[in-house]
């Protein structure tokens, strides 16, 4: 497998396709993508900027060198016009804009409505499950109409009623516009403008995803449908992108919801929402096929209904992936972030403390013998707030087991004896396209590594536990073999594998799009959760730390910390005002028109107000206004950030190393006097050596550049 001149050679790239190719006096740029090379679904929206002096009638357009001049459109941008140019044929389209003597060309390269753009060949099986797929007006989208899992795109209508309850269906509206039920309610947007409270709904398609646009109207102003040119009265100009959760399971199908597009506490203030079923990562967890449909729905988004203002992704948990990973590796898709129970990415922040819990859990109830670890001693070894949070999360690496999370029929799974060939359902292998092919298997790459971690070191340090038991432990833990069943030997990562998590950022990194990306951490803690719970706040910390290494700053960020009592709804009012705070802090960065560097516009339009901070959880909940991190703190007090197994072991908080630089054991290394024989035993354990987390780990290196894609083509090894 290889990269496209598009991944690693992004600032040449630039050079070849601009983003705006200019003849002095004259601009030609697309809108509805911020890259030419990946414009999808045979059209796009394009701006012409003319010279003073040139009358609009005498702009020419071309495409492919035919005359396309009438879909100019004036907008209200001084001596620009825009057009939405259909019918560019599948691959290179040439653009070119004219008046007098001056010209500007663009190429721009489009890819089918149904994919792929970025994430390599589509993969198959995959199953349609539109007619599963329920519509806010209620019955499901029917039956697909290809191969390719495509609906045809429907557009239906909502009100809120002034009796209260649910968004009800509008379906008169279609027949007769003005003519609306007496119970409309009415509602006032963010920007100020009363409204009916109606929304409509578009339904279709897009990289075989289902896709929804909530898109609030006014009948009494609007005329006929709207477009890029002519946006609905009740539109506050500002999208929201709403991705879902999960990620058990979620492989080889379409998915049956979105990320939701029905939040009254958004739509009533006049936001538009969009999301996709492939923003879900309960249907597709899979980073890059998750960016390529949020940019492609996206892109039809604007072609549709104009540019917003700005962008704000929002979501929580599996959201929370996507969302990092779209604002650091695809910059222009979001402009702030609004991520919930965060974590910095899935195969690392997430993966790397599940798969670490089932080994310790496997260890404790089933290998441990006369060295039985108490209660107590096996919460120290994994570092958490409570012994169920270890054995709730001991249940979910299926992420990483073929087969255990699969909804496919069993005639399509894989198995090694009896179907070699057929699908496996694990993370790795859904995103094959990714990490490429091992040559040995011809399976997917796999990037899990624990070879040198001293399971259980700060409890031995501490006292915690025995040296037998540190010994014992770190003897009998295992890891992982290539389909993800315990084994006895630790884990060894694929070198390129490892390499590939770096440079295209899969391993999160923070020093791309992140650094001058707004976002709002809300954490409604969950450590104490009975039963356990996989969303941990030592997360958000690790995110910060990223942040950090990569840009030696944090100010683009801030974390929020609440108790449990409203979830991560729209119905706490701390995630209610810290929206408004965001738009706030956005509309303030795209008005400015200084030429500072986008950070200290950043630094300068951050409200007051948004800062670090926690909520008391009594009957009335109290702001306490501290920077949210590790140490002893009034927060900190209220809300444990506890440890994580690897963290005990020695890892950095930032959980950024894959694989760890090994070096001797060394005796001083240890709060704690082995004997001879117990020093002998802990060098024939860690016989190549142990964890030295003071040098970054193996193939640790930067993220190799933005907007990286993967050819669509197949290939068989991977060459990063």
């Amino acid at each position: 497998m290889r990269f496209t001149s598009s991944s690693l050679t992004a600032a040449a790239l630039v050079l070849v396709l601009p983003w705006a190719a200019a003849a002095q006096a004259i601009q030609l740029r697309v809108v509805s993508n911020p890259r030419p090379e990946f414009v999808s679904g045979g059209d796009v929206l394009v701006s012409v900027q003319f010279p003073a002096g040139v009358q609009a009638p005498n702009v020419r357009l071309t495409l492919n060198g035919s005359d396309v001049t009438s879909s100019l459109r004036p907008v209200r941008v001084e001596r620009t016009l825009m057009a939405l140019v259909k019918g560019l044929a599948d691959g290179s389209n040439t653009l070119v804009a004219s008046a007098g003597n001056a010209s500007a060309k663009l190429m721009v390269v489009n890819h089918p409505n149904a994919g792929p753009v970025i994430s390599g060949p589509h993969e198959q099986p995959f199953t349609c499950e539109t007619e599963k797929f329920k519509l806010m007006t209620g019955g499901m989208a029917g039956k697909a109409l290809d191969a390719d899992c495509s609906i045809a795109t429907r557009v239906d209508y909502v009100y809120k009623s002034t009796a209260g309850g649910d968004l009800k269906p509008l379906p008169a509206f279609s027949s007769d516009p003005k003519k609306l039920p007496a119970d409309v309610a009415m509602t006032t947007t963010s920007i100020g403008t009363d409204i009916p409270f109606i929304v409509r709904i578009e339904t279709g398609t897009i990289n075989r995803g289902v896709y929804e646009i909530a898109m609030p109207v006014n009948p009494a102003l609007d005329r006929g449908e709207p477009d890029f040119n002519t946006p609905s009265t009740s539109w506050n100009r500002r999208l929201i992108y709403t991705f879902g959760g999960g990620c058990a399971g979620g492989w080889y199908k379409q998915g049956t919801g979105t990320g939701g597009v029905d939040d009254e506490a958004m739509l009533q203030q006049g936001y538009a929402i969009a999301s996709s079923s492939l923003n879900v990562f309960g249907n597709d967890c899979s980073e890059l096929l998750a960016i390529e449909t949020m940019m492609m729905t996206k892109e039809h988004f604007i072609e549709a209904y104009g540019a917003p203002k700005f962008t704000v992704g929002w979501g929580g948990s599996g959201a929370t992936y996507q969302q990092h990973q779209i604002a650091d590796g695809y910059p222009g898709l979001l402009d702030g972030l609004m991520v919930q129970r965060s974590f910095p990415d899935m195969e690392f922040g997430t993966v790397g403390m599940i798969s670490d819990s089932r080994l310790l859990a496997n260890y404790f109830d089933k290998l441990a013998g006369p060295l039985a670890f108490t209660g107590e001693q096996q919460r120290q070894v994994s570092g958490l707030g409570q012994l169920a949070t270890l054995k709730t999360n001991s249940l979910n690496p299926g992420r990483i087991t073929v087969g255990e999370y699969c909804s496919l029929p069993e005639a399509l799974r894989y198995d090694a004896v009896s179907n070699p060939t057929g699908a496996r359902c694990d993370v790795f292998d859904h995103a094959v396209n990714v990490w490429g092919r091992d040559p040995k298997t011809g399976f997917a790459r796999r990037p899990l590594d624990n070879v040198g971690v001293q399971y259980g070191l700060g409890a031995l340090n501490a006292g915690t536990i025995t040296k037998e038991q540190f010994l014992d432990l770190n003897a009998k833990i295992g890891g992982y073999d290539n389909d993800g069943k315990v084994v006895a030997t630790r884990s060894v990562g694929d070198p390129a594998a490892m390499r590939i998590a770096y440079r295209m950022g899969r391993m999160t990194w923070g020093g791309a799009g992140l650094a001058t990306t707004p976002i709002i951490d809300y954490r409604a803690y969950l450590d104490d959760a009975n039963g356990g719970n996989i969303h941990l706040r030592y997360h958000s910390f690790s995110m910060a730390e990223r942040l950090m290494k990569a840009n030696g700053y944090t100010d683009n960020r801030v974390m929020l910390t609440d108790d449990r009592r409203w979830g991560d709804s729209m119905k706490a009012p701390v995630l209610k005002q810290a929206l408004a705070q965001m738009d706030q802090w956005l509309s303030k960065i795209a008005d400015d028109t200084s030429n500072d560097s986008k950070i200290a516009k950043i630094r300068r339009a951050k409200p007051a107000d948004l800062v670090d901070a926690c909520w008391t959880r009594d009957e009335h909940p109290q702001k306490i206004a501290e920077k949210q991190g590790p140490g002893a703190t009034r927060c900190n007090e209220l809300y444990p950030p506890n440890s994580f197994p690897r963290g005990v072991a020695g890892s950095p908080l930032a959980a950024d190393v894959i694989k760890c630089q090994l070096k001797p054991v060394s005796a001083s290394d240890y709060k704690v006097t082995f004997s001879a024989g117990e020093m002998a035993r802990l060098k024939q354990i860690f016989a190549g050596g142990v964890c030295d987390w003071s040098k970054p780990g193996v193939e640790q290196q930067q993220m190799a550049g933005t907007w990286q894609s993967l050819p669509a083509s197949p290939a068989n090894t991977a060459t990063r």
